[in-house]
């Protein structure tokens, strides 16, 4: 009875302080103005101010920049001559053959390179999943071409490539397999080939995204599948495959977006050569802008690449997310 009465005066007490601790944070939030929740919100946000002002001025400023240009007939070489043109650049990007080439090219290269990087990275990924001392050193080997600058993997593959003293280009012309001036000299072959050299450098990347989705499955499915007679085939198509789409997701877009606007290794290995076979809307951009100085034609190109990109984006959103909600 002791111990009753006193858990029954204990209780209205206990009662009263929270009840006058959370009057004293009432008092405290009339006091200052804000509530705890609130100054939070403040907080993150100035914690991220910096990195939003910066975005803001290193990126969509320009971008804004460029889009109102492109509806200029501006040229550095005559710039008292600017004035506004309306669609006149975007027409002139449409009806100008070098630039429907570049278009057809730039698609052709982002859908080769992304699928057949995907493709090898998902083997490589499968590959790499049981986690031991071997894959781990693979692993670390594997992921070094995604590390080098890709204007020094342009070079090292046109010194490669070379059909008079390159170490792949030699025998392959010895052979036959390349023409005399080589593969990065043959219209037919040199889109395919810088497609190869971007494998080369961003399958392991692809593999290494799709290695952490693997990394993140839950083994008791997979090991139920197994038990209940399901084959290797099986559980590849209807239990991994379905569970992998988030990684595949986020690896598809980021590949999808960068190879879009590549630069690097087809200015280096090609310049947009021979004959316009691996001209891009990049490489074209920029011989626009830094060539021929006609910034409103480079705007409009480079506004261009944005709508691409985003549209692309929306497509790969609207095909694979009813997959993962239905695998939800």
């Amino acid at each position: 009875m002791a111990g009753l009465n006193r858990d029954k005066l204990r209780a209205p007490s206990d009662h009263c302080s929270r009840d006058g601790a959370a009057n004293a944070d009432d008092v405290n939030a009339r006091s200052t103005g804000w509530s705890y929740a609130r100054k939070r919100q403040i907080f993150l946000a100035a914690l991220a101010a910096p990195a939003l002002i910066y975005v803001l001025a290193i990126a969509v400023g320009p971008m804004a920049q460029g889009f109102l240009y492109s509806f200029d007939n501006y040229n550095l070489i005559r710039p008292v001559s600017r004035h506004f043109v309306g669609l006149d650049n975007y027409l002139a990007l449409w009806r100008d053959p070098t630039a429907r080439r570049a278009v057809i090219n730039t698609f052709a290269f982002t859908f080769g390179a992304v699928t057949l990087e995907f493709v090898l990275g998902l083997g490589v990924a499968l590959l790499l999943w049981r986690d031991d001392w071997f894959n781990r050193i693979a692993l670390g080997l594997l992921l070094i071409p995604a590390t080098v600058t890709p204007l020094v993997v342009g070079l090292m593959f046109k010194a490669l490539l070379n059909p008079e003293y390159g170490m792949l280009g030699y025998p392959l012309a010895e052979l036959g397999l390349s023409g005399a001036r080589g593969l990065l000299a043959d219209p037919q072959r040199a889109l395919a080939t810088l497609i190869a050299i971007d494998a080369w450098e961003w399958t392991p990347l692809m593999a290494l995204i799709l290695l952490a989705g693997l990394k993140s499955l839950r083994t008791d499915i997979l090991e139920a599948a197994e038990v209940d007679g399901a084959t290797a085939p099986q559980r590849l198509q209807h239990i991994i495959l379905p569970l992998l789409l988030p990684a595949a997701f986020l690896a598809l877009i980021l590949r999808m977006m960068d190879a879009f606007r590549v630069f690097d290794i087809i200015f280096v290995t090609t310049g947009g050569g021979p004959a316009d076979a691996t001209n891009t809307l990049m490489i074209y951009g920029v011989k626009e802008g830094l060539e021929f100085f006609n910034i409103g034609a480079a705007s409009a190109v480079s506004t261009v690449i944005v709508i691409c990109i985003l549209v692309m984006a929306a497509a790969f959103i609207g095909v694979l997310k009813p997959a993962r909600n239905r695998n939800a």
